[in-house]
This record gives C-alpha cells, structure tokens and sequence, in this order.
C-alpha cells in the first residue's frame, strides 16, 4: 500500500503563527461563550455542565427531573424516583423567573419612508384602499389589501403617532389670504 505523502515529513516549528492567538481561538472552540448572563456568572468552568445546571436548580437531563410512570402488567404502578437536588445558587432560577416575567417590548418599527407613504395615502384618500391602489405615488403597485396591511402595521406599530395624525386631520386647517 503506498503512504500518505507527508508522513515521513518531519515536524517542524511554526515560527510565523501566534501561538497565544491559537490558544485563544482553541479555548473559545471548546467553551461556547454562554448567551445568558445570569447562567454566565454562575457558572464554574472546573465543574460538569450537568453539576453546573444541578447547582443552579436547572435541568440537565429532563428524562431524569421529570419522570414518567412505569405501568405494569398487574397493576402496581411502580414510579421512578427523581434524584433530590441541592440547588446551592437559588438567586440564578429567582433571577430567570423574574426576566420571564417581565413583558416583551414590541421593537418592531417601520421605515420612515413607509411611515411618509401610508401617511400620504390616509390624507389623501382616507379608507378608500382601491383609489390608494390607482395613486400615482403607489410606485410598488400595490394592491387594495396589501395597502390595507401596511396602513393597518402602522397603527400596531406606532399608535400614538397615528392618533396624532388622525387628529391633525380632523382639525380644519385656517384658509390663508
């Protein structure tokens, strides 16, 4: 059989790579940096992750912390016993429950260009949608529906800027001589 082509080579030094820079690159290849920072500051790089998360009153193996019955033919259910944890940093599942608790922020906003667009369509032709889908300002031709959508995104989105703008509309503009 014939040999692989460098393996008779002999090993040498790699003088241009960093060495400190392959160190770092192969840490952080083998420890993920963890996302959440209640579990990041928690945690012990010298112990398992199963210890880490058994510490920290979180689940590991869920087959294990929620067990399921064991039916028998003869009618003794028998039901698996969860290990009894010891949860030694309480404060990190108190500090997740309370992040859980709070309640999600809408940060979906529009483009200011569509904001001018549906804008313009309402001042121009209030809640006819077919006259909107006929102006000559509908560059992207959208239809009746897809107007609809957009108007109807831009109240979601920013209510109280539609209000004000509805309500600038219903105050009759001073004729100027």
């Amino acid at each position: 059989m014939p040999k692989a082509k460098k393996s008779g080579k002999r090993k040498k030094f790699d003088y241009n790579q960093d060495r400190k820079k392959m160190k770092k690159k192969f840490i952080k290849k083998c420890n993920p940096r963890i996302e959440n920072p209640q579990i990041r500051n928690a945690w012990d790089d010298k112990k398992s992750m199963a210890r880490n998360l058994q510490e920290m009153g979180l689940a590991f193996d869920p087959n294990r912390t929620l067990p399921i019955k064991k039916q028998r033919l003869l009618g003794d259910d028998k039901e698996t016993k969860a290990p009894v944890n010891i949860v030694t940093k309480p404060y990190v599942l108190n500090q997740l429950e309370e992040e859980a608790s709070r309640p999600e922020k809408d940060s979906k906003t529009l483009s200011s260009d569509l904001i001018e667009y549906v804008q313009y369509m309402i001042q121009e032709h209030k809640d006819d949608y077919k006259a909107m889908a006929r102006d000559e300002k509908n560059y992207y031709q959208d239809t009746p529906k897809q107007i609809k959508r957009k108007i109807n995104e831009y109240k979601r989105c920013h209510p109280q800027h539609y209000d004000a703008f509805i309500s600038s509309l219903s105050v009759p503009q001073p004729m100027v001589q």
